[in-house]
């Protein structure tokens, strides 16, 4: 009754059904762990951004990652920026979707070691290669505050970190190649600056991150599982609909063939009557 299950398509189509499912379950909870991941960074972001701030120093150091909990935690810094060591971090974008560049600017601590600082978003003036006019920061002895950044990298931004660009550009916000360009101590991750703020608005300001949004991941999760379910469901009723359709062909098949009964004075095909 079921032999057709045997054949050559069948069998392609059961091991497709039976490598789907695992699939899908695990595509499932691959979207469970990130909703739980945003759920936990808009948490930490929440609670960092109402903390009072602390100095820099505090929380981090030289080769030192920023850890999790303090990400985007507000801290403060005394010291002057270093104008002469500039750069710039290509293809960034502002709030509008415009594609410019963040300034990175060297902020030199009371006791010599650098904390890096973005400042925020300029337009590009011209091309991407060409290095833009970037107002100056506030001169001499400063208090800046900022949100605590980790160290970007290619892995966890998607940004490729494209080699022999032009000079004093950069593609990722990096402590440890800032360091290595400096030759001087660094502190670990970067700040994005919230004061003080620039005379005539630019840089612009990088904006506080959204910390409501969830995101649809749970949702897909759920849609994954959902489909998880109806692939054996959908197996079952196309065996069902297989198995009718070849019960119907053989009983056809079967069924004797008959001549319809000759109506009387109807000629033969010989002539006869």
């Amino acid at each position: 009754m079921y032999r057709f299950l045997l054949s050559r398509q069948w069998v392609i189509l059961t091991l497709i059904m039976l490598a789907l499912i695992p699939t899908m379950i695990e595509l499932g909870f691959w979207q469970l762990h990130r909703h739980e991941h945003k759920v936990a960074l808009n948490r930490v972001i929440s609670d960092s951004l109402s903390a009072k701030p602390v100095p820099a120093e505090s929380l981090t150091a030289p080769g030192q990652a920023v850890r999790h909990e303090n990400l985007y935690r507000r801290v403060t810094a005394k010291g002057t920026f270093d104008t002469a060591d500039e750069v710039v971090v290509r293809r960034r974008t502002n709030s509008d979707e415009e594609v410019g560049f963040h300034v990175l600017t060297p902020f030199v601590l009371d006791d010599g070691r650098v904390l890096v600082v973005n400042r925020g978003w300029i337009p590009a003036d011209g091309a991407q290669t060409e290095f833009p006019k970037i107002p100056a920061p506030a001169k001499g002895e400063t208090t800046v505050t900022g949100r605590l950044m980790a160290d970007e990298t290619s892995g966890d931004s998607g940004i490729k970190d494209v080699r022999g660009l032009p000079d004093r550009m950069v593609m990722l916000i990096n402590s440890e190649q800032q360091a290595k360009a400096l030759g001087k101590q660094v502190l670990g991750g970067y700040v994005e600056l919230t004061a003080p703020e620039p005379a005539g608005d630019v840089p612009e300001l990088i904006s506080a991150p959204d910390h409501s949004d969830i995101g649809p991941h749970m949702a897909y999760a759920v849609q994954w599982w959902l489909f998880a379910a109806g692939v054996p469901v959908g197996f079952v009723v196309l065996v069902r609909r297989e198995r009718r359709d070849r019960a119907e062909a053989a009983e056809a098949a079967s069924a004797p063939t008959t001549d319809p009964p000759t109506p009387p004075g109807t000629p033969r095909a010989d002539g006869a009557r």
